[in-house]
């Protein structure tokens, strides 16, 4: 049986509160926080391991479209897994949930290794590649677009942000976790890249052509740097081609979650 948590003040509660809040442990433990049923059901989806859930039997409910999640729960599922179960109250569930509504369960979840030596892309991949975007909900954004699209992958470049910050799995609504995701340095992704064959497309005004004017039939990697600065000199000469999205009002610039979705659907436009 698993152990009831009712306090608030219990220290498994201040460790799960303090992974939440903190990147720097995060890294030193190897461990996130995720909620709610659909995050978690994705993330077991992608063969994470889970070290440790903490579930509200009040507020969750398990239906048949989390198969994975109600398998794993079940008592023997989590002494096979090496798995610990915390049952916590409603009063402790209200202080460990992040947002409203995530259905009564939090887990710690061991971080992978996200090198680009993991991605398995097939061929004539469709990849996006974001360079030093520090905002996580952007990121989030961004990563919800590359599932729709069906992208082969996202390379995150000199990260700013931490991939597993609850606000970037918040914002991407699980999609960190449908779409295989990497962090390299822009040297190595552009070595990645340019070894693969696939062709470097960088979102930038200069000396670029309007989006839908190149091919993007065939490997392609779309890059997009931050809105402040926009794209390191690596990136514009390592590219094949530059390519704009026509700006007709007075601001030159979008948001890098909408140009990105513009120019991923652009491209399944193109392979359709």
């Amino acid at each position: 049986m698993a152990e009831l948590i009712t306090s608030g003040q219990n220290p498994k509660i201040k460790d799960l509160l303090a992974l939440q809040e903190k990147s720097r442990l995060r890294r030193e433990k190897g461990l996130f926080v995720v909620e709610g049923r659909r995050e978690l059901e994705h993330c077991l989806e992608a063969g994470y391991q889970i070290d440790t859930l903490f579930v509200c039997p009040d507020i969750l409910e398990l239906t048949d479209e989390t198969p994975l999640l109600k398998n794993v729960i079940s008592t023997e599922q989590s002494e096979r897994r090496n798995l610990t179960v915390f049952e916590v109250s409603p009063a402790v569930y209200g202080k460990i949930a992040y947002r409203e509504g995530t259905e009564g369960i939090v887990a710690e979840v061991v971080t992978p290794e996200l090198t680009l030596a993991k991605l398995n892309l097939p061929e004539n991949p469709l990849v996006m590649v974001l360079e030093a975007v520090e905002k996580p909900g952007n990121l989030g954004a961004v990563l919800r677009s590359a599932d729709a699209a069906k992208a082969d992958a996202v390379i995150i470049c000199d990260p700013l942000t931490d991939l597993f910050n609850p606000n970037l799995i918040r914002a991407s609504i699980g999609a960190v976790f449908t779409v295989p995701v990497v962090t390299a340095t822009s040297e190595e992704a552009i070595k990645y890249l340019k070894d693969k064959g696939i062709r470097i497309l960088t979102a930038q005004l200069q000396d670029s052509v309007l989006y839908y004017e190149s091919d993007m039939r065939h490997g392609v990697a779309l890059v997009m740097g931050t809105e402040a600065t926009g794209l390191s000199q690596a990136w514009r000469e390592a590219a094949d081609a530059h390519i704009r999205i026509p700006m007709l009002g007075r601001l030159d610039s979008l948001n890098v979650s909408v140009s990105a979705a513009i120019l991923l659907f652009e491209a399944v436009r193109q392979r359709q």
